[in-house]
């Protein structure tokens, strides 16, 4: 989805986008996109981790019935051309661009560019058993930081949006105690 230099495009992040846009855009909304979840599943080798210990980070998995909260960003139509390159940039880790449409809190629907990571890209982890995941984002660290400030942030700012994501507050509670000094005594 492209703007056609008039029309204002919309960005719906779900992950670290909701925190940290770092792009320029003209609003910023609350929303929901419908029949996804949100999952660890997809590797960070750039950010989060390395190649030789990838971290994991956030992407959208097939969910029919599911919201997924998180926010959308209008850009402004003279920019979308410069903020879609460097987010392309951002996402390089096996992240591509869909096309949806979200739900802005307002009740009004935009039609959205959003990143998700599909199965099989290069950087795929998938699925994996609940303590292995959050021991895995315990222990994961890379250029932008630790994977649990990651989880953290991500958990702090569904909160703040009063978007419950069982997935990510039951990872936050598993990290948050094999973080703990006596669970590492």
């Amino acid at each position: 989805m492209m703007s056609n230099g008039a029309t204002p495009l919309w960005l719906f992040g779900y992950g670290s986008l909701i925190w940290r846009p770092d792009f320029e855009y003209v609003e910023r909304a609350p929303a929901t996109l419908s029949d996804y979840a949100r999952r660890f599943w997809q590797g960070s080798h750039d950010h989060r981790g390395t190649p030789q210990a990838p971290g994991r980070v956030v992407t959208l998995i097939d969910a029919p019935g599911a919201q997924c909260g998180g926010m959308a960003y209008r850009m402004d139509p003279a920019t979308t051309e410069r903020v879609l390159r460097r987010l392309d940039h951002r996402e390089k880790n096996g992240y591509e661009r869909l096309d949806a449409s979200v739900a802005l809190r307002s009740g009004r629907c935009v039609h959205a560019v959003v990143y998700r990571a599909m199965p099989g890209n290069f950087a795929w982890l998938g699925d994996a058993e609940h303590r292995q995941l959050a021991q895995q984002i315990a222990d994961s660290s890379g250029p932008s930081g630790s994977n649990r400030d990651y989880l953290y942030e991500l958990d702090a700012a569904l909160s703040a949006l009063e978007a419950n994501d069982p997935h990510v507050s039951a990872l936050t509670a598993t990290v948050r105690q094999l973080s703990a000094p006596e669970a590492t005594a």
